[in-house]
């Protein structure tokens, strides 16, 4: 009964939930249908203003089509129009041209003859060192050479005046003030003396006329001292005749010269084997010196001892010579003989110290050469074959060393031979007065021996 009790109240119960749901649920749709509804409204309005709006666009695209295609159609007419004054005016100009070379007639020939003129004066005259006194001298002549017209009689006469202008002052000698720019970039005036048309010179030496820039610069190396030394002479001297060399070439020559390898620039040339010769050369004749100073100074107290031999002096070789002999004058010929031999032999290494040496190294100083001449031949066969054949400025650096080492060690071995012979030479002169000497005792000791 209670079970029955219960299941009526939960299904009384869930009916009553059941009906409360269903009202809340009829509401909302309620609403939605409300909202679709005011939606549809909005949705319907806003595609008649977009529809209205197309067709308002639709209107004014078609006012830009038509008048697209109306430009169109009068372009193309007026390209029809030009087109047929295009073909008019180029039988017109056919027509002119024609009436032009019959109204020529001898003036075309002469019109060409112009023009070459001033294409051949144009090229010398632009890169002439005139031009560096007298700029913009190439402009008409550059303007008549690529003229389509006759020249005027003023063009002519500007023609005649450059051409005339170059003829005169190529055969001048002027010194006028100019702007010269240096190797660094800075610009400076300085007085310039021109030769002809063919040199620049001033107190720095040589110039050169740089005509692609309007520019006088200096050389990059001044020449050897025997041409840049007839510089300052040149200017100098206000009237007379005075030497000075020329560079009919226009620079080129001058150029070629600042590009040669100087003294010093040869030396180094060398390398390793270079440097090695110069200190043989240099320890050669540092022995030389010491040994022709000690045998100078030997030599002059032999002299002095030459005057009295009656009394030795013990600081030459010929006193101490004498000393033997005077300390032992009882003894017989063959005995006192022997002994000055001895104080000979003594005296020997002191004077002959040093000599062989210089032989010795001016025998190694060629072939210290040779060594270089060697190795420089390797590093250049080494550059064929890694580089080829193609460039020789590859090679010339191996090239220069095998040569310039050969020539440093033939001249390192020719004044260690002369100063070898010369100190060789004092030595034997000293040993010729000691054996002269000692020969004279020996043979007055005989003869009283003999008597």
């Amino acid at each position: 009964m209670n079970k029955f009790i219960k299941s009526v109240a939960i299904a009384a119960t869930l009916t009553l939930t059941a009906g409360i749901s269903s009202n809340a649920a009829a509401n909302q749709l309620d609403d939605l249908l409300k909202q679709v509804k005011a939606d549809r409204v909005s949705v319907a309005k806003l595609d008649k203003q977009r529809e209205q709006e197309f067709l308002s666009a639709r209107a004014d695209k078609q006012a830009l089509l038509s008048k697209a295609q109306a430009d169109l159609t009068a372009e193309n007419a007026r390209n029809k129009r030009l087109t047929k004054q295009f073909a008019d005016n180029e039988t017109m100009l056919t027509t002119k041209e024609a009436e032009l070379e019959a109204a020529k007639g001898d003036l075309g020939e002469m019109f060409g003859v112009v023009r070459r003129a001033s294409g051949n004066a144009y090229g010398r005259i632009a890169t002439s060192i005139v031009s560096s006194q007298y700029p913009g001298r190439e402009a008409v002549l550059d303007k008549l050479a690529n003229a389509k017209e006759i020249p005027v009689l003023s063009e002519l006469e500007e023609l005649w005046f450059a051409m005339q202008t170059e003829m005169t002052e190529s055969g001048k000698i002027v010194s006028f003030e100019s702007e010269v720019t240096q190797l660094d970039g800075s610009k400076g005036s300085a007085q310039v003396t021109r030769v002809g048309s063919f040199n620049l010179i001033s107190e720095q030496g040589y110039l050169n006329y740089n005509d692609s820039a309007g520019q006088i610069q200096p050389l990059g190396k001044q020449p050897d001292s025997a041409i840049l030394g007839e510089v300052s002479p040149f200017l100098a001297n206000s009237s007379g005749y005075s030497p000075l060399y020329l560079d009919p070439s226009k620079g080129q020559i001058l150029n070629l010269e600042t590009q040669k390898a100087t003294y010093e620039e040869r030396y180094h040339q060398g390398g390793t084997v270079g440097y090695v010769i110069t200190a043989v050369l240099a320890f050669g004749f540092l022995i030389a010196l010491e040994r022709m100073i000690f045998l100078g100074a030997v030599g002059a107290k032999i002299k002095s001892q030459l005057k009295n031999t009656s009394q030795p002096n013990e600081n030459n070789p010929l006193g101490r010579m004498l000393k033997v002999y005077y300390d032992n004058k009882g003894i017989d010929a063959e005995s006192l003989e022997l002994k000055l031999d001895e104080a000979i032999l003594r005296e020997t290494p002191k004077i002959e110290r040093g000599i062989n040496i210089i032989k010795i190294l001016a025998a190694i100083a060629p072939l210290l050469g040779l060594l270089g001449t060697v190795v420089g031949m390797i590093g250049t066969f080494q550059s064929i074959t890694l580089y080829g054949t193609g460039d020789p400025k590859i090679m010339a650096g191996d090239i220069s060393m095998a040569l310039v080492t050969t020539a440093q060690g033939l001249i390192a071995a020719l004044p260690l031979i002369l100063v070898h012979s010369i100190v060789a030479g004092r030595g034997k002169s000293i040993f010729h007065i000691l054996d002269e000497q000692s020969a004279g005792i020996v043979a007055s000791i005989a003869e009283k021996e003999k008597q």
